[in-house]
């Protein structure tokens, strides 16, 4: 059976350096990496090598659900690509593009079968538009 991949994007208004930095850093990823206001993510740790592990931990402000949200590195590019494989052994592809002082961002990623494509498609496009702000709002 062949994996439905889903693709979302933005364009951040910064070079593609300062992109890198904030998305792989965790003191940078416990700010931005949850997709409603009714989210946070506490912890957050990253070995960006290739075979390295991440985790973020994501939870409902009110204590009421949260799950690490964690994988292993298959590509590291520095400033161009970083690929994983889920703990659910789904695989994810993110590109950064470089355009002076703006980089798009690129995600690539398979669909899980629990959630509609929408909702999943909604949910990771949410998350990239909270680093947008994140980013643009601390680092113009």
């Amino acid at each position: 059976m062949e994996t439905t991949k889903i693709t979302i994007g933005n364009i951040i208004d910064l070079p593609i350096e300062k992109v890198w930095e904030l998305w792989t850093n965790p003191k940078h990823i416990i700010n931005w990496n949850f997709a409603s206001e009714d989210w946070h993510t506490p912890s957050a740790e990253n070995d960006l090598i290739v075979g390295g592990k991440f985790s973020s931990r994501m939870e409902a402000k009110d204590g009421s659900f949260g799950f690490d949200f964690c994988g292993i590195y298959d590509e590291v590019e520095e400033f161009k690509k970083i690929a994983y494989t889920l703990g659910d052994e789904r695989k994810v592809e993110i590109l950064f593009e470089g355009n002076g002082n703006s980089t798009q961002i690129t995600e690539i990623f398979d669909a899980e079968n629990e959630n509609s494509i929408e909702m999943q498609q909604i949910g990771w496009q949410t998350i990239l538009n909270n680093f947008k702000s994140y980013a643009e709002k601390s680092f113009i």
